[in-house]
């Protein structure tokens, strides 16, 4: 999934993110809107772990969904 269909599915999505990363809250959620730079830094946030680490996480879910 690219960033143009994460945004144009983010209401769809935004549920598996959230059981992906619980630790999202429903703000961070209003905030991302669909953009995956913004959900790679809070889940490097909420999750404390390395750039790299989250873009991985992300980019593995987007090829899962």
């Amino acid at each position: 999934m690219n960033q143009d269909q994460i945004k144009g599915r983010w209401k769809e999505v935004k549920g598996k993110v959230k059981e992906q990363w619980g630790k999202l809250t429903d703000n961070d959620l209003l905030e991302i809107e669909g953009d995956q730079d913004q959900l790679v830094g809070r889940v490097q946030q909420r999750y404390g772990v390395a750039k790299e680490e989250a873009e991985k996480q992300v980019r593995d879910f987007m090829n899962r969904h």
